[in-house]
């Protein structure tokens, strides 16, 4: 898999985040139906966007990638997504760049004017197809939309840019063409096959780079190696906001970033929020939807503890009949996932498995290998969308217990004031207590 990576000038926002937990969603997946990854995620650590920040900010560009590929970092694993294979920067691919752009000019597909580089679109005989667009309709556009100068040096309006020669004092690299650097869609072609070869499985990313990125990337791409360059292109789908659904980016200005989301919203239930909703379908990004799935994630949580505490005094054995429902669960929830990734209908069967469990929990006489199996799949259903079950705290905590059989005295007793007092005096500390037929549990709230 090679999933478009972020462009490090800033912090990324929830519309990169989404992408980002989509795809290692879907690696997850993979991963739990027993396949081998190879996971490649790039930087786009020069442009004109880094150019520009790294000038306000008073420093090198490269400094300017560390600082926000760090950054990333630190984000995308506070949502537990999990390292790529590689993260390759563009910078680190010069010379694979350069030799990759000659190659197409030698073969005629692109041709160098005035230091920049441009590829010849109407060559490519399947230009368009993956984003359905006629060349014809787009020459008309790119004659509307492109610069006088730009224009000029084309050969076409629509021919787009591998090389660009540099400006005074901006960063650059020695070329055959002159100093300068290279165009945004060539980095991707370069660094996907270097590392997973000329033809490869899954391609992913947001579906606003279906047209021109991911476009230029086949024609560049199979221009030079006659081979198909990807067999199945995944798209997903925006982070939208606010009445209108308006799509959240950058440069719209309407964008939330993680690092400040994650000061106030738990990550784990940002991560549940955005992995629950089908890759290709957009999200609206709200408080009220956030609250939503703080409790069905909260709900999960608390059929596992349920489970977790009744095994104190299961029995040992199985419930044959019990395992059965499970693995029917497993088995649904493995089609719903087959089908482009469903995970609306693979958390649903999550769901009914809670359910399950939380049933079985309160029958008088249980069985610990029962128990377990169920835990250990929800467990493992949970982990595909990137959460991680907390095991409950155990009554070992001489203050906790001693105030809970207080607690029970006082019942006993008649005094619920006093009752009432210490299950308040406990909630404060964050313990919350649920008194059920086997006993009073506890847990930790929020």
């Amino acid at each position: 898999m090679y999933v478009c990576g972020p462009t490090v000038y800033n912090y990324i926002h929830i519309g990169n985040a989404r992408s980002a937990i989509a795809f290692d969603t879907i690696r997850r997946y993979f991963e739990y139906r027993g396949y081998q990854v190879k996971y490649i995620s790039n930087f786009t650590d020069v442009d004109d966007k880094m150019i520009k920040q790294a000038k306000k900010l008073g420093i090198t560009v490269p400094e300017l990638g560390d600082r926000f590929i760090k950054a990333f970092k630190e984000d995308t694993a506070a949502l537990n997504i999990e390292p790529a294979t590689a993260n390759p920067r563009a910078t680190e691919h010069i010379p694979e760049i350069i030799t990759f752009v000659q190659d197409l000019i030698d073969k005629g597909y692109a041709y160098p004017v005035d230091g920049d580089v441009y590829y010849r679109a109407h060559k490519f005989a399947h230009y368009g197809e993956l984003s359905h667009q006629n060349l014809n309709e787009l020459e008309e556009g790119a004659s509307q939309h492109t610069n006088d100068e730009e224009t000029a040096r084309k050969e076409d309006p629509v021919d787009f840019a591998l090389w660009k020669g540099a400006k005074p004092g901006e960063i650059s690299w020695p070329s055959p063409w002159g100093a300068g650097r290279p165009g945004w869609h060539i980095e991707c072609s370069v660094m996907s096959t270097h590392y997973l070869g000329d033809t490869f499985d899954i391609h992913g990313g947001g579906e606003d780079l279906t047209f021109p990125h991911h476009e230029n990337e086949i024609a560049q791409s199979e221009a030079k190696t006659g081979k198909t360059f990807v067999h199945y292109w995944l798209h997903n789908g925006f982070v939208t906001v606010g009445d209108e659904n308006e799509k959240m980016s950058k440069s719209l200005g309407n964008f939330v970033t993680v690092h400040d989301i994650l000061k106030t919203v738990d990550p784990q239930t940002l991560r549940f929020f955005m992995a629950t909703t089908q890759y290709r379908r957009p999200i609206q990004y709200s408080q009220r939807n956030l609250d939503t799935a703080e409790r069905n994630l909260e709900r999960l949580q608390t059929a596992y503890n349920n489970m977790g505490y009744r095994l104190k005094d299961a029995e040992a054995g199985n419930d044959p009949k019990v395992e059965q429902e499970t693995r029917q669960i497993i088995a649904d929830y493995n089609d719903a996932m087959d089908d482009d990734f469903n995970v609306q209908n693979g958390v649903a069967k999550v769901h009914d498995l809670a359910r399950l469990g939380n049933v079985y929990a309160e029958r008088p006489v249980v069985f610990s290998g029962t128990l377990d199996f169920i835990r250990q799949t929800l467990a493992d259903l949970l982990s595909v969308f990137g959460v991680k079950l907390a095991e409950a705290a155990t009554l070992d905590d001489d203050r906790i217990q001693a105030l809970i059989d207080e607690r029970l005295a006082a019942r006993q007793n008649r005094n619920f004031e006093r009752s009432d007092e210490i299950r308040e005096q406990l909630k404060n500390q964050g313990i919350i207590l649920e008194d059920t037929p086997q006993g009073t549990r506890w847990r930790k709230g929020n």
